[in-house]
């Protein structure tokens, strides 16, 4: 899922991001793969909810003062303390708050951003309303006299206590991703609040920092609060050394009430159109512990198992000649990316299983780096891909010549039939 475009920075401002990795991967398949590997087994392990990216992403290849002048304070029907939800004008008086709560405008959003910030200057300034699609954002660039830097939050509702929420606010893994900072805490309210502090691109190519909150109310209300040390996300010039929120202040933005009552008047069905039907559920992966018990039972005598993920299916292997990662994909439902990834390059086995090979670079910021793949694709739509690299991690220096795996070995843990037995 590649970083919005500046033209529209927070378009589909939810669904695309894995934490700090859903964001933060970069460009295409062909181009920069093992930057995508931990959307493409979020995606898949879980939701899946954009069948197309999560394979492209694999290893295969993140209240408001309305026009009515009330603020509308969160919770279903209570403030949290279980007092009925009033709506408190711009006087401070409280009236019964409705059940539907007035659209916010783009521009409303653009003010209450600017008024939650420090001192500085703004310009190139973009909003959507919370009745516009896809989405409500507002987004700009502030001066606080150390240097331009972009700044943008988006916001969406989410199912409470889902897989996707929690996702969002779970730091991604330093084997996957480069950062320097990541914490996720519990608020009082029971809000699941996440601050991320890296980079632009997981594996540091470009020295752009990205730091952002991510914040998950139990009644469902997401608030995504992004900024930059440049202008723009991608690929602009460095203006300053760090962006200009610490954690703290993207704390007390990201958090500010304003936001969750925004959300609340997002209109189930906006601007009136037709109701969006719900899409087919994917069927369920297995979970990434049992991921990483049956890679570490298919390996090999001769390695050892020097580190594991626990958010993400990976092993660390050491067969004495220097470390090695290896991530494994476990995707059933996937039938209909056949023509995609198993062309006619691809060997069919007798009993209709689809395998290719592939040898290619690693990250595409480190010299070096080599990623070797086997993927397959069984008739009942079960999607087997194992990557191994000659790195501990995707954005280290090569610790060896080839990966610690050779590429017969992860053809064979691939075809395992005992991936089948985790469904």
């Amino acid at each position: 899922m590649p970083t919005p475009h500046h033209d529209d920075p927070f378009d589909d401002p939810f669904e695309d991001r894995l934490g700090a990795a859903l964001r933060q991967a970069g460009d295409t398949f062909d181009t920069d793969r093992p930057a995508l590997v931990a959307a493409g087994q979020a995606r898949g392990r879980k939701l899946r909810l954009r069948r197309r990216a999560a394979v492209f992403g694999g290893v295969a290849s993140i209240a408001l003062v309305g026009v009515t002048g009330a603020l509308v304070l969160p919770g279903n029907g209570t403030d949290g303390s279980g007092t009925s939800q009033q709506s408190v004008g711009r006087n401070g008086s409280s009236t019964p708050a409705s059940s539907t709560p007035a659209p916010v405008s783009g521009d409303e959003l653009l003010k209450t951003l600017k008024r939650l910030l420090p001192d500085g200057e703004f310009s190139a300034e973009a909003a959507r309303g919370t009745s516009e699609l896809p989405g409500p954002y507002a987004h700009l660039v502030y001066d606080d006299g150390e240097g331009p830097a972009a700044i943008g939050i988006s916001l969406s509702r989410g199912e409470p206590g889902s897989d996707q929420a929690r996702d969002t606010t779970t730091c991604p893994d330093k084997a996957l991703v480069q950062y320097d900072s990541c914490r996720t805490t519990r608020l009082g309210d029971g809000s699941l609040l996440m601050i991320f502090q890296g980079y632009e691109y997981p594996d540091r190519r470009v020295d752009t920092k990205h730091w952002h909150a991510e914040l998950v109310t139990p009644e469902g209300q997401q608030v995504s609060l992004s900024e930059w040390n440049s202008a723009a996300e991608k690929d602009k010039p460095i203006s300053r050394d760090e962006p200009p929120l610490s954690p703290a202040q993207l704390k007390k933005v990201v958090t500010a009430p304003e936001w969750r009552a925004a959300v609340d008047a997002i209109p189930e069905n906006p601007k009136g159109g037709a109701p969006v039907p719900e899409a087919p559920t994917p069927p369920e992966g297995p979970e990434v512990a049992d991921i990483v018990t049956t890679l570490t039972e298919l390996l090999p005598d001769d390695v050892e198992v020097v580190d594991k993920g626990s958010s993400y299916s990976y092993l660390v292997l050491d067969d004495g000649k220097g470390r090695s990662l290896v991530q494994v994909d476990v995707q059933p439902g996937m039938s209909d990316i056949e023509a995609e990834l198993f062309g006619s390059e691809a060997e069919t086995l007798d009993d209709g299983t689809k395998v290719v090979t592939r040898e290619g670079s690693g990250d595409k910021g480190v010299d070096g780096v080599v990623m070797w793949t086997a993927d397959t694709l069984r008739k009942d739509g079960l999607r087997v891909a194992v990557s191994a690299f000659n790195a501990a991690d995707q954005h280290s220096a090569a610790t060896r010549e080839t990966p610690a795996l050779t590429m017969e070995q992860l053809r064979e843990i691939a075809l395992s039939p005992k991936w089948a037995d985790l469904l």
